[in-house]
């Protein structure tokens, strides 16, 4: 997969590289984070017959924030995993182009629903404030892990719009060297 950013003009790059840089950031630190604190989880319970107080409250919320970012990171790279047995039965560039012309604008469409619904929870959350629901120990707002939900449908949305208009603005021509993002998996 090419990157998105090398296709778009300079005004539209510059922040999605930013908004790239961040998620990346937060990919990795959350997977570390994750590894050290079963690593003493472990050590404390099997060695010192001690628990962490609530490492599950914390690193649930972190954990959303990895898995949807990286999520929106796997929409960008066209990395999610699918079943896709047109692609290889399709020879022909102007269907290979229309082929992925349909299955960018269903997935835009799947999207926009999910981030319209993912926006409705954060406004039911902002709506129940100063009550925010909290977790049991720790007193972490359900707001934090669902604006995690929203942010990377959001995201996962944008990337998606970006390869549909790179895909029309490219047209059918860019089938034959195979540039687009669904069969270059």
């Amino acid at each position: 997969m090419s990157e998105l950013s090398t296709q778009l003009s300079t005004p539209l790059s510059l922040p999605l590289a930013g908004v790239k840089k961040v998620m990346n950031f937060i990919i990795i630190a959350v997977g570390c984070l994750m590894a050290l604190t079963f690593f003493f989880v472990v050590i404390l319970r099997y060695i010192f017959h001690a628990d962490l107080f609530a490492y599950e409250e914390w690193l649930m919320v972190a954990a959303f924030w990895m898995f949807f970012c990286a999520a929106a990171m796997a929409t960008h790279d066209g990395a999610h995993i699918n079943a896709d047995i047109l692609g290889f039965l399709i020879s022909d560039p102007r269907w290979i182009w229309r082929r992925a012309l349909l299955v960018n604008v269903l997935e835009l469409i799947v999207l926009c629903v999910v981030t319209y619904w993912g926006y409705l929870m954060i406004a039911e959350e902002f709506a129940a404030y100063p009550k925010w629901q909290t977790t049991i120990a720790l007193k972490i707002p359900f707001v934090v892990p669902r604006f995690a939900i929203f942010f990377g449908f959001l995201m996962m949305t944008v990337f998606n719009l970006l390869h549909l208009y790179i895909l029309l603005k490219q047209g059918p021509a860019s089938s034959i060297h195979g540039s687009d993002r669904e069969d270059s998996k």
